[in-house]
Parts: structure tokens; sequence; C-alpha cells
């Protein structure tokens, strides 16, 4: 209750009630109140700006920065994960897969190089994570590089792996006679005594005693290039042309099965054993050359014998016996 006050009326000799003046009254109400909303703001502009008060638009806004932060986080470290398992499957790329097929290593420096040149991170920074989020862009970016990179490696190794294919399927790797039908190995690739002026001579092939008409093989797939007469001592003979430089020739044939421009696979039925040309008994003359030069064909049965009968036939064909032809 509001106190009220008096004064003296010396003309009456008695008190009188201070009346208060309506102006003034409502100043002072206005004053209180201006007071009042002043400090008001002032303490609120102080909450806000101390961050102790935040609109319901604010929380929700810093929740999802949040939210935001931690998925970035989580984005990063499967990134490092990826960044490793790549870093393995470059690893066995250069060590394994282009080791085996020849091909000359990528060089880490190409695989994980970045992006020089103008700041491409400009429009991201500035901000209050700005660096977490040009982080992450950047692994992201040398990553896809990685990618595309170990991609292109894959194709090539790819295309390498099918001519390795087409490689291994065309060179010589059996014998032209069945071990089954074979008589002996009558005489291996070296200096051998010639059956007709018995002079040291060298033998470029090997000769494969067996009955007249035995089957004769293909070593390899490839083409015929030759099936006729025509060359000197060699009597029926045929030629293939394997590709990547290998050919292989057969001599001292009986009767053909193929014809000139037949493509064949190893192990086909091309010709049976006989003894024309310079040929002292039925049996098959073979040699494989490479690159135009006639190389030793001991070292291309691997397709087709044992250890044990590799063995026998490179202690047969390093006699210093004489040829049939």
């Amino acid at each position: 209750m509001a106190k009220v006050k008096y004064y003296y009326d010396s003309e009456t000799l008695s008190y009188r009630r201070i009346e208060p003046k309506k102006g003034k009254r409502v100043i002072n109400i206005s004053l209180f109140v201006l007071a009042a909303f002043l400090f008001g703001g002032i303490c609120l502009l102080i909450l806000l700006n101390t961050n102790l008060i935040n609109t319901p638009k604010e929380l929700s806004q810093a929740r999802e920065l949040k939210n935001y932060e931690f998925q970035f986080e989580l984005l990063n470290k499967k990134m490092t994960q990826m960044e490793d398992v790549l870093a393995n499957i470059e690893d066995r790329d250069n060590n394994i897969y282009r080791l085996y097929f020849e091909a000359s290593p990528i060089p880490k420096e190409q695989r994980t190089a970045g992006f020089g040149g103008v700041n491409r991170y400009k429009s991201l920074e500035g901000f209050n994570n700005s660096e977490l989020i040009v982080d992450v862009t950047k692994k992201l970016e040398i990553l896809q590089k990685r990618l595309v990179i170990q991609s292109k490696s894959l194709d090539e190794i790819t295309e390498l792996a099918k001519e390795k294919e087409k490689l291994l399927a065309a060179i010589p790797a059996i014998q032209p006679v069945s071990n089954e039908d074979l008589t002996r190995m009558a005489s291996g690739y070296g200096w051998r005594s010639d059956p007709f002026t018995k002079v040291r001579k060298m033998h470029y092939g090997m000769d494969f005693t067996a009955p007249r008409g035995t089957p004769i093989y293909a070593t390899g797939d490839g083409v015929v290039i030759r099936a006729d007469n025509k060359s000197s001592g060699f009597g029926e003979h045929i030629r293939i042309d394997h590709g990547f430089g290998y050919m292989s020739l057969y001599a001292h044939l009986s009767k053909y099965n193929v014809r000139k421009g037949q493509k064949v696979k190893r192990g086909d039925l091309i010709g049976f054993v006989g003894s024309t040309g310079r040929s002292q008994a039925p049996h098959c003359h073979y040699e494989v050359w490479k690159d135009g030069n006639r190389i030793n064909p001991i070292n291309f049965y691997y397709g087709s014998l044992s250890a044990e009968e590799y063995e026998a036939l490179l202690h047969a064909a390093s006699q210093e016996n004489q040829s049939l032809d």
C-alpha cells in the first residue's frame, strides 16, 4: 500500500494530505516503464551475445551442424579404410599382375598425385569447419583419381591376359608323336653324325622314331603355312606359324591331314609318320623356330610329359649318336 504524505497548514493549524500532481505521476510511471524496458533489452542483448539463450531455430541449426560434423568425421574414417583397401589392390597390381604380364609398375607418385594450379577449394574456406570439409573433399578427389588409374590398369591387364592366354596356347608345348606310339627318340638337337656322309654336322631338330602311319600332332595353336615337299631334304613336311615369333616344322611325313591356310589347335592330327625326303628310316623330324632361328625343342615339352618322362627324354636327346636325316 502506497504511503500517504501530509504537510502542516499554519493557517488552519492542522495537517493536510499532499495530493500528487497527475502529470508528475504519469511521468514517473513512464520513466519506470522505460527504464524497465531498457534494462530488459540490455540484459537480453547480453544474454544473446554470450550464447546463453538460443531461439528454437538456432538450437535446431546447431544440432544439424553437429550432425553434419559427425557425418563428415564418419565419411573421413570410411575413406581412410577405402584408401587402405585400394592401396592393397594397387600393391598387388604392381607386384603380381603387372609383373607377371611384364608390364611396367605404375609409380606411387602417379597414383596418389593431387591437383595443382588454382585453389580448387576456395569456396569451402571461411567456415567454422572449413578444414574438415576441405580435407574430406581432397581425399575424395584423390581417391576417385586412384580408382580411375586402377580401373585403366586392370583393363590393360585384361588385354595382356588375353594375349598371354593366346601365347600360352600358341607355344609348341607337346611332343609331335605321343609316347604310346613312340619307338624311341632317335636323335636330339646338336652336333650329330650324318647317316649318309658320316660327317658330324649340326642337327637342328629332334628325330622321333615310330612306325609308318603313326599320327603326328600339332604342338601348339597356329596356322598351316606349308604342307608340301618343296623343301630340300624334308620330303613331305608341314610348317605351322604359331604367332609371337614361333614356328614348328614336321618332316618326312607319309601323308597330310591338313592343308595350307588351315587353322589348327594344339593336339590336332596334322599328318602321319613316313620316310620321305632325305631319311634313313620312318620317323618325324621336328623343329621349333623362334624369330627366324632354330632352337632346341627339348625346352618345349612341359605340356605333355611328366618329370620322369622329361628326364628320360632329356637323357636320350643329349646322346651324340647318328641322326636319321
